[in-house]
C-alpha cells in the first residue's frame, strides 16, 4: 500500500495492508461505489473563485479511489453541546500510513446512504503530539472498542479484533455536515463537532437495541470478549472528548485580507 510521507506516522504495517485486503474483500462499500466523478478545485475561505474539471480518465480515477476503501465501521456519534442527540455513523475508512486513517461518514451502509461528515483517526503518540488547544477537538475510542458498540460489520471476529485493539489506542477528530437526525433535507447550517461514547449509560437504548437486531450483534457478548484490549498506552488524555465540557462552533464575521495578484503567467 502507498504511504503518504508528507503526514507524520510509520509506513503502513505489511500486516496492517495484509488485513485491509481482507476486509475489502468481504465487507461491502454500497455507499462508496456510487462516487462517480472527479471533480477538482480551488477553494478560498468564505469569497472564493471556483475552477472544476472532469478527469480525463475518470472511471480509472475513481476506481482508484475505491481501492484505498478497505474497512467499514459501525458506531455511534453524539453532538458535542448536546449528548441527547444521538446518530449511527457507518464509516469507511483507508490508511494514510499506519499511524492515521481517513473515514468518509454515511448514515446508513446502503447505496442511497448519505454523506453526512469525515472523521480523522490518529495513534496515541501522533494525538500527544498535538497543541493542547487543538486536544479537546479529539475523542477515545477505547470505551467504544471495549464496549462492543463499535464493530467491523460482516468480518470474521478473528480478523476484527486484530484491527480493533490498534483502534482501541486512537483518538478521532469528527464533523458531521450533515443534521439527518434532525430531519433535515439537506446539509444545513454549520459543522456540528461531534463526540463518541466515554462510558456505560450514555447510549440510548432505543439505538442499541435496533443496531443489535439489524446486525446481529450482541453488544453484551462483544463486551466480554474484548475484556483484554487495551486503550491509549499513557491512559486516556484528560484533554481529549472535549475535556469533559460542552463545545460547539459559531460563525463569526472577520475582514477578508486583499487577495494577492496571480502573476500572468498563471492566468
Amino acid at each position: 500500500m502507498a504511504t503518504t510521507h508528507e503526514i507524520p506516522g510509520e509506513p503502513t504495517h505489511t500486516s496492517t495492508a495484509m488485513l485491509e485486503t481482507a476486509t475489502g474483500a468481504i465487507q461491502s462499500f454500497a455507499p462508496v461505489k456510487k462516487i462517480h466523478q472527479h471533480l477538482c478545485a480551488y477553494h478560498l475561505a468564505l469569497s472564493f473563485s471556483l475552477s472544476l474539471s472532469l478527469s480525463s480518465h475518470l472511471l480509472w480515477d475513481v476506481l482508484m479511489v475505491l481501492r484505498w476503501w478497505c474497512g467499514c465501521f459501525r458506531r455511534f456519534h453524539f453532538y458535542a453541546d448536546d449528548t441527547t442527540r444521538q446518530v449511527e455513523a457507518h464509516h469507511f475508512c483507508s490508511h494514510q500510513n499506519e499511524e492515521m486513517r481517513q473515514c468518509l461518514i454515511y448514515d446508513s451502509p446502503d447505496s442511497t446512504a448519505r454523506l453526512i461528515g469525515v472523521e480523522y483517526i490518529i495513534s496515541d503518540t501522533l494525538f500527544l503530539s498535538l497543541p493542547d488547544e487543538e486536544k479537546p477537538l479529539w475523542h477515545s475510542h477505547e470505551y467504544e472498542v471495549k464496549s462492543g458498540v463499535l464493530f467491523m460489520p460482516s468480518i470474521p471476529a478473528v480478523f476484527e479484533r486484530m484491527d480493533l485493539e490498534k483502534v482501541c489506542k486512537t483518538y478521532g477528530k469528527t464533523f458531521h455536515f450533515w443534521q439527518v437526525d434532525g430531519g433535515d433535507a439537506l446539509p444545513l447550517g454549520l459543522p456540528q463537532i461531534m463526540m463518541a461514547l466515554t462510558g456505560d449509560g450514555q447510549l440510548r437504548e432505543d439505538l442499541a437495541h435496533s443496531v443489535e437486531q439489524r446486525f446481529g450483534r450482541s453488544f453484551a457478548k462483544e463486551r466480554e470478549s474484548r475484556a483484554y484490549m487495551r486503550g491509549p498506552e499513557h491512559g486516556i488524555h484528560p484533554l481529549a472528548n472535549a475535556a469533559g465540557k460542552a463545545i460547539a462552533l459559531k460563525l463569526r464575521e472577520t475582514e477578508l485580507p486583499p487577495a494577492e495578484p496571480v502573476p500572468r503567467a498563471l492566468v
